[in-house]
């Protein structure tokens, strides 16, 4: 079961964690530079790592 969450912002944007490195990033558009965002996961991360 998933969590709600209520988050107030500007804009949303859906998008997929890609491997990098040890770690996994987000693309973002480049005018968001700068800016406070936050990242909620809403499935399950691939078991295959």
């Amino acid at each position: 079961m998933m969590d709600r969450f209520e988050i107030e912002g500007e804009e949303v944007l859906d998008g997929t964690a890609k491997p990098s490195g040890n770690s996994a990033h987000v693309i973002v558009p480049k005018r968001w530079r700068g800016a406070d965002v936050k990242v909620v996961r809403v499935s399950e991360p691939d078991s295959d790592e």
